[in-house]
């Protein structure tokens, strides 16, 4: 368990907790509306009652107290509240914690609309999964990234990048790229360490290449930021973009990177 984090946040997750609990309708949950109530919706202890957890709990929640919050206690309290995904992503925002639902679902589906989107994008493009795996890329992409994207073989932005012969001529600066791309996994990579497939790959990696088992085992952490990016292509030479990475709004576990050549920024 941790804390909410600030005062001014705790503030909001009391509020946002009390203004949530006295919408409900007292009937609806199975609780009698009386003639007696002096606050509307639900009292504390009816919350406390429908979350399993204690009436005191509630009261230091809304007086913006320092208490210790979990996460399943808020997907409970999420669930008596009946928030639906905004609202309940909001929650766990202000509480600091990650939304056990999210790892649990299907947060890495790509729908049709954003392999439309993705398509349509002139400059290369390519969305990766929580494992980096390439799940949607354009045509420019796919003629950038020879070895890659252009073939049916591995999808792995990783196991290309320190297991493909060929990533070694195309990727100017070859170690000092890969060693930020292990940096980068690491930061992405932390919310997600008791993932069976992400320790088989990282196991996998290891075990393959040299050069990521001497990088992961330096625990250096970096944010995969944008920047300038070099390559030595086959036909058409040496050429630079400029990389840009967008999380996705409702699936921050995938990630569009675009890679703008310098002439068409300007």
């Amino acid at each position: 368990m941790t804390t909410v984090r600030s005062p001014a946040q705790r503030r909001a997750f009391g509020d946002f907790v009390r203004a949530h609990r006295e919408r409900m309708t007292p009937a609806a949950l199975g609780f009698p509306a009386g003639t007696r109530r002096r606050t509307p919706g639900l009292r504390r202890e009816e919350l406390a009652q429908l979350c399993g957890l204690s009436t005191t709990w509630f009261t230091w929640i809304e007086q913006g107290r320092d208490v210790s919050v979990s996460a399943n206690a808020l997907s409970r309290l999420a669930e008596a509240l009946r928030l639906d995904r905004a609202e309940r992503a909001y929650l766990f925002d202000l509480a600091g914690k990650r939304d056990p639902e999210q790892d649990c679902s299907d947060a890495e589906t790509i729908s049709a609309a954003l392999a439309v989107c993705v398509d349509a994008i002139t400059a290369p493009a390519y969305v990766l999964d929580r494992l980096w795996n390439a799940r949607c890329w354009n045509a420019a992409a796919a003629y950038l990234f020879v070895g890659w994207l252009d073939t049916g073989g591995e999808r792995n932005l990783l196991r290309f990048t320190f297991c493909c012969p060929g990533a070694r001529s195309l990727i100017c600066d070859w170690p000092v790229r890969a060693r930020r791309l292990a940096a980068e996994f690491r930061a992405a990579s932390g919310a997600h360490f008791d993932d069976p497939k992400l320790r088989v790959l990282i196991a996998e990696l290891q075990q393959e290449s040299e050069e990521f088992a001497q990088y992961w085992d330096q625990q250096a952490v970096l944010g995969r930021e944008g920047g300038e990016r070099t390559f030595n292509h086959p036909a058409d030479g040496f050429l630079r973009y400029e990389q840009i990475t967008f999380n996705l709004a409702r699936q921050p576990d995938l990630k569009l990177t675009m890679l703008i050549r310098p002439s068409d920024a300007a």
